[in-house]
């Protein structure tokens, strides 16, 4: 057997890849995070899966679920929302697997950043603008950052930042940032980014945290900060496609004179 450690994506069934759903129908046990996943999802497994919520369980009794499991043959689809190596907290599963000599494997899923991203038709990485993403959070109850990647700190390089996990944390976020970047700079809040109730909150570092307030908006949001936000028009091509940008699949310039 397998344990299964599979990106369900962000919210929208049909967001889960097609190697993550084809391992879905085929699972004996199926272990999904609670309310993160869809579901649609869940009714692709076998009509006599055993399903599990795992919001209410622990490590131990989760480990323990799959352990049953590896002595009976059953292979786990383990679900988890968005991309499980984003604050999927597979590690610590995978680390005690690996103890049990219990096989595991990961399937990709399409992240929340990058969904919000779509929906918003729109490019994080603009030429000459921002050319990287952060993705971060900031401590609030769960586990501190480590030395060196506080929000200050990663904010030196003005790019574009994904702030995860945060939404209640939006004081710290200003009184962090607006240093930085400024009160003006665009932020973007996705909340439920592919679910039926999506909704965008559209602000600067100044205003966001009121707009957020209004809409009490609490969790399962994404934070999106950086010029890269408000650059829709006012931007260079990038070089990918400039008729004079010569690479490995593009040798010669064309010939102006034809």
């Amino acid at each position: 057997m397998t344990v299964h450690f599979i990106g369900a994506g962000p919210g929208a069934p049909d967001l889960i890849t097609v190697r993550g759903l084809n391992l879905v129908r085929s699972c004996s046990v199926c272990v999904y995070a609670g309310s993160l996943v869809p579901p649609e999802i869940l009714e692709n497994a076998p009509e006599d899966a055993d399903i599990v919520d795992s919001a209410p369980l622990n490590l131990d009794e989760i480990i323990d679920l799959m352990r049953r499991a590896h002595v009976q043959g059953k292979d786990v689809a383990r679900l988890h929302s968005g991309d499980p190596s984003l604050y999927g907290a597979i590690a610590e599963q995978m680390r005690r697997l690996k103890r049990e000599n219990i096989p595991y494997d990961v399937v990709p899923g399409v992240p929340a950043f990058a969904a919000a991203a779509a929906a918003l038709k729109q490019e994080l990485t603009i030429p000459e603008i921002a050319q990287s993403v952060i993705l971060t959070r900031t401590s609030m109850k769960s586990s501190a950052m480590p030395e060196g990647e506080s929000l200050t700190s990663l904010a030196r390089s003005q790019t574009t930042l994904a702030i995860h996990l945060s939404i209640r944390n939006l004081e710290k976020i200003q009184r962090d940032l607006i240093p930085i970047y400024g009160e003006d700079c665009p932020v973007v809040v996705a909340y439920r980014v592919s679910w039926p109730d999506e909704q965008f909150l559209f602000g600067t570092l100044s205003s966001i945290r009121e707009k957020v307030r209004a809409a009490k908006i609490t969790r399962t949001a994404l934070i999106l900060v950086g010029p890269a936000l408000s650059a829709q028009q006012d931007f260079r091509d990038s070089a990918l496609y400039d008729p004079n940008h010569v690479h490995i699949l593009r040798h010669t310039r064309p010939d102006k004179s034809t």
